[in-house]
């Protein structure tokens, strides 16, 4: 099964005629069957915003988590105590069981931060994320290039990351050799493959001004792009069951056209979406 998702549902005016309001969780899941959700990342849920999330949405919705910053370490607390870090893992986990409960998780991303480089500690790291998340599914994406120094780095780090059965993200973004991440398109986990869209703004991905959040994720996909985006997830779709792509290049609010036009590309049609409303005037 393939689907596709946008980060968020609120900054996507495409879905709702350009209107310039915030769009609704409803009015979202009328148009894609998944989204990935980055509040978790900043604070971790409350179980009653979990369950305005799971009343908003159809049958058979999901969504893509993000970890919380702890967990992947973008607090850069050396001082933290292990057990301060293994609590966040604990009430992450208590939060989000009524979404695995109904099976609406999809998996859990941990976006590494750039300093998350390839070091035996962090190496480590990765074991004990498993062991404190349980049988949860969990998605990891790396942005530190160290991690594929080499085709033969990369090739062992695949291969860790499919022993302890972690999902590696296929990622396109801006790389060289001293920033971001090529595109490994190795599938680690048979059940499912992630792909992250964030664009190919170079400028603005390696420019860390005071407007790098505004610009790195400024750019829509041409429809070359979008036709090797295509022919990308079909490749992976003969190798997982299932096949996400979300598309995150949404500085200039190019990520829903883009993500309908792949969604025409491919000849999608989910069976599970919310009805849409019809403009009677």
């Amino acid at each position: 099964m393939i689907t596709i998702g946008l980060t968020t549902w609120t900054e996507h005016p495409a879905l709702i005629g350009g209107e310039t309001r915030p769009v609704t969780l409803s009015e979202y899941t009328g148009h894609f069957p998944v989204v990935e959700l980055d509040t978790p990342f900043y604070g971790i849920p409350r179980e009653s915003t979990i369950e305005k999330w799971q009343a908003a949405v159809p049958e058979g919705f999901q969504y893509i988590l993000k970890a919380n910053q702890v967990m992947t370490r973008h607090d850069r607390d050396e001082t933290l105590a292990e057990t301060d870090r293994n609590l966040a893992f604990d009430q992450f986990r208590a939060a989000i069981q009524p979404l695995v409960q109904h099976r609406q998780l999809l998996t859990v991303l941990f976006q590494f931060p750039p300093f998350f480089n390839r070091t035996t500690a962090n190496i480590e790291y990765l074991r004990q994320v498993r062991v404190l998340m349980g049988n949860l599914p969990v998605a990891v994406e790396f942005r530190s290039p160290s991690w594929f120094a080499t085709p033969g780095m990369a090739a062992d780090v695949m291969a860790y990351l499919k022993s302890l059965r972690f999902t590696n993200v296929v990622t396109d973004e801006p790389h060289n050799l001293n920033d971001g991440i090529p595109l490994d398109t190795t599938v680690t986990t048979p059940e499912l493959a992630v792909v992250r869209l964030h664009g190919q703004n170079a400028a603005g991905w390696f420019n860390h001004g005071e407007n790098w959040r505004k610009t790195r994720t400024l750019y829509r996909y041409s429809e070359d792009e979008l036709q090797k985006v295509a022919t990308l997830v079909h490749q992976l779709n003969r190798q997982a069951k299932n096949v996400c792509v979300i598309f995150n290049n949404n500085a200039g609010r190019d990520a829903a056209p883009n993500a309908q036009r792949l969604q025409e590309i491919l000849n999608l049609h989910w069976q599970n979406l919310a009805p849409q409303q019809l403009d009677l005037f």
